[in-house]
């Protein structure tokens, strides 16, 4: 039988088998299922009609279902679980959840804000997967939607509708120095941080185009190195007079651990807000919900320390 024709049928009559079934009488299943008598008769012969099968032989008061009738009641028992399942409200349990989710992220939030989180992700439901992607800015919507992603952590340049939108806090860009360098212990000026060389670590180029922007009018930085990691910067600070800038928060986790100097930025420059997106298809699902929830409770939380501790605002 093709789908259309299924859908055409009446799938309600399967409940009411089940329920014949187990009460054994037309009259307690019409008060079960909250009919009169006589409609409760009239379904039982659509019944009949549809599986083309007696179903029930009368034995004094009690239906005595065919053998046909308990084969369908056990062939249609785990899809009506499953729909009663499914359509029951239920409290969302993160430890049973075995769902793969799959995040879109920058660069600089897969180095800082999700370390922080992972850990919380994977003590409350240690059974999901989570798979992680390059953000594509100019393909958000394509990523969340044909591409497969379920949401995304990032900076929004542009209008993003009609995906959702919540904000995760706001984000700034430090600067940081190997104690060798001849700025080490003096205060960083502005003809310092054009005068030396430069590399960019975990910048987008929204980003980027923000500090070319707040310098707009002096002669542009030269960059030797631009990477997602700082790795490839600590393989040449001691070299090279770097200058490496990167968002501040990375320099908040990174500096003691690998002995650099932190230096705020010689010009105006704005935290930009940093953002978790996803589509509308995700609103209502309660375990996007749960990871929804939990990434904001805690890359918030996150976000918002750095900023009072390095008082970016």
């Amino acid at each position: 039988m093709d789908l259309e024709e299924v859908y055409r049928r009446d799938l309600n009559l399967f409940v009411a088998l089940k329920v014949l079934i187990e009460e054994g009488s037309v009259q307690r299943s019409a008060v079960r299922l909250n009919l009169s008598q006589s409609a409760m008769s009239r379904v039982l012969g659509r019944l009949r009609e549809l599986l083309n099968d007696p179903l029930f032989i009368r034995q004094g008061q009690h239906l005595q279902p065919t053998q046909r009738a308990l084969e369908i009641s056990r062939a249609v028992n785990e899809p009506l679980e499953s729909l009663r399942m499914l359509l029951s409200p239920t409290d969302f349990e993160p430890k049973l959840c075995t769902q793969h989710f799959s995040i879109a992220t920058t660069d600089y939030a897969m180095q800082t804000i999700l370390p922080y989180a992972l850990p919380r992700i994977y003590e409350e439901a240690p059974n999901i997967s989570l798979a992680f992607s390059p953000l594509k800015h100019e393909q958000i919507l394509e990523q969340l939607t044909t591409a497969g992603c379920d949401m995304a952590i990032c900076r929004p340049t542009a209008n993003i509708e009609p995906l959702e939108r919540e904000k995760l806090g706001f984000v700034s860009v430090f600067c940081m120095l190997s104690k060798s360098h001849p700025l080490a212990d003096k205060e960083l000026t502005l003809a310092d941080y054009l005068a030396y060389p430069h590399a960019l670590i975990a910048i987008s180029d929204g980003v980027k185009s923000l500090l070319d922007t707040a310098i707009n009018g002096y002669t542009q930085p030269k960059t030797l190195l631009r990477a997602y990691h700082l790795e490839a910067a600590l393989a040449i600070v001691d070299k090279m007079p770097l200058i490496i800038t990167v968002p501040a928060d990375l320099a908040y986790l990174v500096a003691e651990k690998h002995g650099l100097i932190v230096k705020s930025l010689p010009f105006e420059f704005k935290p930009f807000e940093y953002s978790l997106i996803w589509h509308p298809r995700c609103e209502h699902s309660a375990a996007h919900i749960w990871l929804r929830n939990l990434l904001k409770e805690q890359c918030g939380k996150l976000i918002d320390k750095r900023v009072q501790d390095m008082g970016l605002v």
